[in-house]
């Protein structure tokens, strides 16, 4: 029973994992919470459900789908929502308060344009699951599995092994002197966004086809928030660790207590770690968050 609870929340902390190192991204390099991510998740998992149902595409090509208008998404948020205010070099109260304007915005478009009703995806895996002993794991959470540990597998290169990860890892410690070294900033924050986007697009996807795809679904952010805090602000191995600790948290909780209080064991969790730990598990002093 206990094994099979903690497959259960690995499936859904590894679908966190990917909101929350998007949402990592963006806090490494403007150091704001980006409260509007949730709904570049949301409108990327749309993506995919046309994609998938009126396209008619293959699963794969409505990954690519969600990932790019995500992806461009996110940059014209940024674009619209923050570039003024960075160039002014604004405090971050009114970064934060300009993501809430486009979270509010943004869902409230989508309720009027796409309608308020919830969608389910159409059966891309089949239902039947893998049999191990007693244990049961389903088909869709071993492709879950599988998307999330390509894709940040991807990112970590990306980020850690590349001209161009060096580039966002400068831009994180100091934009300034990144840009007196010869780093476009405009050109590294909207590939951040671009970055962030596309994982939230992924992320939205894999949780509409585990459970539906609704214009409210961007209240994932605020688990996103808890995973990257649990995890450590700004550090991308903090929020797949944190991730997959509130994940297999609040499957615990729903599993072995109640599932409504699913949500009180998050956010004691996050209280927890902030009391215990304030840079998180794999934190680490603000110079080294990239």
């Amino acid at each position: 029973m206990i094994l099979q609870q903690l497959i259960n929340g690995i499936s859904i902390g590894a679908v966190y994992a990917l909101i929350a190192v998007g949402y990592s991204l963006v806090y490494s390099v403007l150091n704001f919470s980006n409260f509007a991510h949730g709904e570049i998740l949301m409108l990327g998992s749309y993506a995919g459900f046309f994609a998938l149902t009126l396209l008619k595409v293959p699963f794969p090509v409505a990954i690519a789908i969600a990932i790019i208008a995500a992806g461009l998404l996110a940059i014209l948020m940024e674009r619209l929502g923050y570039r003024a205010l960075r160039m002014r070099k604004a405090p971050l109260l009114y970064f934060m308060i300009s993501a809430m304007g486009l979270s509010i915005f943004l869902q409230n478009f989508t309720i009027v344009t796409i309608g308020p009703n919830f969608r389910t995806y159409p059966d891309v895996v089949a239902m039947e699951p893998y049999t191990i002993g007693s244990l049961s794991i389903g088909r869709l959470d071993v492709v879950i599995f599988v998307i999330t540990a390509i894709s940040l597998a991807l990112l970590t290169w990306l980020i850690y092994k590349t001209k161009l990860g060096s580039a966002i890892r400068a831009a994180s410690y100091n934009m300034t002197i990144a840009s007196l070294m010869g780093i476009n900033p405009d050109l590294i924050v909207a590939i951040v966004f671009f970055l962030a986007g596309g994982t939230a697009g992924i992320g939205g996807v894999l949780f509409g086809m585990k459970y539906t795809v609704y214009p409210w679904m961007g209240m994932l952010t605020i688990k996103a928030f808890i995973a990257a805090v649990v995890g450590g602000l700004g550090s991308l191995p903090g929020a797949v660790l944190g991730a997959l600790v509130l994940g297999v948290t609040e499957t615990f909780a729903a599993a072995f207590v109640s599932s409504a209080f699913r949500d009180l064991f998050a956010y004691t969790l996050m209280i927890l770690i902030i009391i215990l730990r304030p840079a998180g598990l794999l934190g680490t002093v603000a110079q080294e968050k990239a």
